[in-house]
């Protein structure tokens, strides 16, 4: 589905303390993403080692271009803007960039960054926290700051799963002390680039070198799971001829369950607005809606993807079905509570608190 919101570049912020295993799933990315051309910035102080990027040589001290289009910036963090223009420009082509945050590095500052940049270009793509389960207690009576890390996550990757003592209860402790974030086990990075961002198809990349095509080194892992790495995740897809009323609608936003990472589509909202259908781009607690006109051969339809962990898709589905609403007339202050999350609007559409990114009040 090609939704307005992809005409802006996700960022996403890939944080987690040291040994986590962030390089391994940013490689993996690099290796799975399909058609896509991925800008990968690292924000890191010191000896920056990317083992993908040995293809195209030492980084140095700034960049690297890539054949598949992938740049890669070892930055400073007050050196970020700088780098999402030169990413964002339409000759970069790229379609996702992925910040890897320092493993010492605090999270919610880069996540304030991305927020805060008035970038026309971008928009913020989640914040994912990778965790080593083999070595997560020891973490945490380290950094005992990664249960606020993990409370600010909207995706927490449960790495290494197969190398803890005891995963299912690693899985149990983090699910307590997120909010509201998808939480996904992993093995050797190995998350479906489907949940974090759009994948282009391979057509679309003929005479590229891409990561794709090169050799893998699957680290002692003799079976591949390759193909499995939908099955930690599930989709609904959702169309209704019926318009959709958007007070209706907000409160199943404000509401949405633990674990539905992202939702992306396009809504009709019937007689509340005739003239345009609005793209929405909703990832963790971060929510955008994105008016158009509607076209003269545009069936107009309300299409969404729902995407998350442990969702249940049966009851999501009906619940969107309930916000259906065939309304002959529009109550003036209907369409307010969506107008909030409009970036075109008088309203400021990312807007952080005092201390952490705030929840889906505060990101509108």
């Amino acid at each position: 589905m090609d939704v307005t919101s992809a005409t802006q570049i996700p960022v996403i912020v890939l944080a987690g303390f040291l040994g986590s295993g962030k390089t391994t799933l940013l490689n993996h990315l690099l290796h799975r993403g399909g058609g896509s051309r991925i800008g990968a910035v690292v924000n890191d102080f010191g000896a920056i080692e990317i083992d993908a990027m040995a293809v195209a040589g030492a980084l140095g001290d700034s960049t690297v271009s890539l054949g598949n289009g992938c740049l890669c910036c070892a930055v400073d963090a007050s050196e970020l803007d700088e780098y999402l223009e030169r990413l964002t420009r339409p000759s970069a082509r790229i379609d996702v960039i992925v910040i890897e945050a320092s493993g010492l590095a605090e999270p919610q500052e880069l996540v304030r960054m991305v927020l805060a940049s008035e970038h026309p270009r971008i928009v913020y793509g989640g914040l994912v926290e990778v965790v080593d389960a083999a070595e997560f207690d020891g973490t945490r009576e380290k950094h005992p700051e990664i249960d606020r890390h993990l409370a600010l996550a909207d995706l927490v990757v449960v790495n290494k799963i197969d190398r803890a003592d005891d995963g299912e209860r690693v899985l149990r402790t983090v699910r307590e002390l997120v909010d509201r974030a998808a939480v996904v086990p992993a093995t050797y990075g190995r998350v479906d680039p489907e949940f974090l961002f759009d994948r282009r198809p391979n057509e679309e990349r003929i005479g590229q070198l891409s990561f794709d095509d090169l050799p893998r080194h699957d680290e002692g892992d003799p079976h591949g799971h390759h193909d499995h790495l939908h099955s930690a995740y599930e989709s609904l897809s959702f169309t209704s001829e019926v318009p959709l009323g958007p007070r209706k609608l907000m409160e199943f936003l404000d509401s949405r369950p633990e674990g539905l990472y992202r939702i992306k589509g396009y809504v009709d909202f019937g007689a509340h607005d005739r003239r345009n259908r609005y793209a929405v781009h909703a990832v963790g607690r971060f929510l955008r809606f994105y008016p158009e006109p509607w076209a003269p051969s545009d069936a107009r339809l309300t299409q969404l993807v729902l995407i998350g962990s442990g969702i249940d898709a049966d009851a999501l589905g009906k619940e969107l079905e309930a916000c259906e609403e065939d309304a002959p007339h529009a109550d003036e202050h209907s369409m307010w509570g969506v107008l909030r999350y409009v970036q075109d609007s008088h309203v400021q559409d990312a807007h952080v608190q005092d201390e952490e990114p705030d929840g889906l009040e505060g990101t509108g």
